[in-house]
């Protein structure tokens, strides 16, 4: 009993060895995340198994557009994280109890704006993308019914980045593993015996959300002894909704940014035909395996940074930004080794044609070197973000995915035209990727070694 109780207390990380908390921290949130990943790898492997590669096609194409109608979330849950993580590390319980009781409060506005909103214009978006005929309509349905069902996601993942920020990655983790249980056993219900299709394996993934996010509400209930959770400090206050925004806008104008790149660049996949698209939606089903080691030591780091400027220990936060950072390194050169060994086994996993499984093992190879770039990006990233210093992530995520990735992307596939080509080489796309992800590398290191972002704390 007592173990179970040290695995899910908060974890204090201004004291102890840096590299040790870090990766302690991180593990669950490894685990965790793996586990979010598979919500989707698993919609893919049914759909793509089950109804065909037309409909694994259309649940990728829909991607795009489901992160940028979600940018809100992201917003209020980086704001969140931060401001939870720096009160707690300065054991300020009035604070911390108002910041949780206005984060509910925004979510919810935020999931029913969403809700209206995003229904609406899922279907003219599709459209300005050129989504072929094919798969437009299980594109449409299947955004919709998320859509409709956002509370779930949204709730998770701010709930979740609140009890990160008071230290306790273990719970979030318990919870998302139940709801990825709940998720495949829906998906097989729904899609194999039940015959639904796209629609099927969208209700899934709401029904488990939900479940998850209910959980954290649960759990954050029973923390009374770090901070309260009353009705009074629910109700929206200028000074820390304001704090959430400021300091949460700039993640969420990165992800909308990142966003409408992804569909810009999603304009020029569809180009290239269902077969590309579907070989570019098993390549970052896997991507998001090969990318999960970065943003969950990134996450950390945030978590980390956060206490210690809170705890005004600068010392402790640069040591434990070279460790983390160095692990994460590690870590994405032995995931990304053994991605590229097994590759073909990977994609065989979603789909039965050979020449697909083969189109997309030649485009995995191509990002390949990129993972180890960005356990650099996402480790300083969460560092400055920890700080209090948002801002400049997101220029650097705005300069590397707007003036760098799409006219490479562009440019390449117009430089590449041919007569068997006519459209351009396909792997233009994954091309401009590697080389924002490796220029993003350099730029963050530059500004995290400058050090303004020292001066940004809550």
């Amino acid at each position: 009993m007592e173990l179970v109780k040290r695995l899910f207390a908060p974890v204090d990380m201004t004291e102890g060895s840096p590299w040790k908390k870090i990766v302690l921290f991180t593990l669950p949130m490894l685990v965790g995340n793996i586990a979010q990943q598979l919500y989707n790898t698993v919609d893919s492997v049914v759909v793509g198994n089950y109804v065909g590669d037309n409909a694994l096609a259309a649940v990728g194409s829909a991607g795009p557009i489901l992160n940028l109608l979600i940018v809100l979330f992201v917003g209020i849950s980086v704001g969140a994280g931060i401001m939870v993580s720096q009160y707690y590390g300065a054991r300020e319980r009035e604070e911390l109890s108002l910041t949780i009781g206005n984060c509910i409060t925004l979510t919810l506005i935020a999931s029913l704006f969403v809700m209206v909103v995003a229904s609406l214009v899922a279907r003219p978006l599709l459209e300005l993308l050129d989504t072929p005929e094919s798969i437009i309509d299980w594109c449409q349905s299947y955004l919709i019914i998320l859509f409709v069902g956002s509370a779930g996601l949204a709730f998770y993942n701010i709930l979740s980045g609140i009890l990160r920020g008071l230290g306790d990655s273990m719970s979030a983790l318990l919870y998302l593993l139940v709801s990825t249980v709940v998720n495949i056993v829906l998906d097989l219900l729904f899609v194999a015996k039940l015959g639904m299709g796209v629609n099927g394996v969208a209700l899934a993934t709401v029904i488990a959300q939900a479940i998850s996010a209910l959980l954290c509400l649960l759990r954050l209930m029973r923390m009374t002894e770090h901070f309260d959770l009353k009705l009074c400090y629910l109700k929206l206050k200028r000074k820390h909704t304001s704090k959430i925004v400021q300091l949460g806008l700039p993640s969420g104008v990165t992800q909308a940014i990142f966003s409408m790149a992804m569909i810009v660049v999603q304009s020029l996949t569809n180009s290239f035909g269902e077969m590309f698209i579907a070989a570019n939606v098993i390549v970052m089903r896997v991507d998001g395996f090969a990318m999960m080691p970065n943003f969950s030591f990134g996450t950390a780091l945030t978590t980390y940074a956060g206490q210690n400027v809170g705890a005004k220990r600068y010392d402790r936060v640069e040591k434990g930004a070279r460790q983390g950072t160095a692990i994460a390194m590690g870590v994405s050169i032995v995931l990304t080794s053994l991605i590229l060994i097994f590759g073909k086994a990977l994609m065989g996993i979603f789909t039965k044609t050979p020449e697909l499984v083969d189109l997309s093992r030649e485009m995995m190879g191509i990002l390949a070197v990129g993972y180890i770039a960005m356990a650099v990006t996402q480790g300083l990233s969460g560092v400055m973000r920890g700080a209090g210093d948002t801002v400049t992530p997101m220029w650097i995520s705005i300069a590397t995915t707007i003036l760098i990735r799409v006219p490479v992307a562009y440019g390449l596939a117009f430089l590449t035209r041919s007569e068997q080509f006519p459209g351009g080489r396909q792997e233009s796309v994954f091309i401009s990727l590697l080389v924002s992800w490796l220029m993003g590398a350099v730029i963050t290191f530059f500004f995290y070694k400058k050090g303004s972002w020292k001066n940004k704390a809550v």
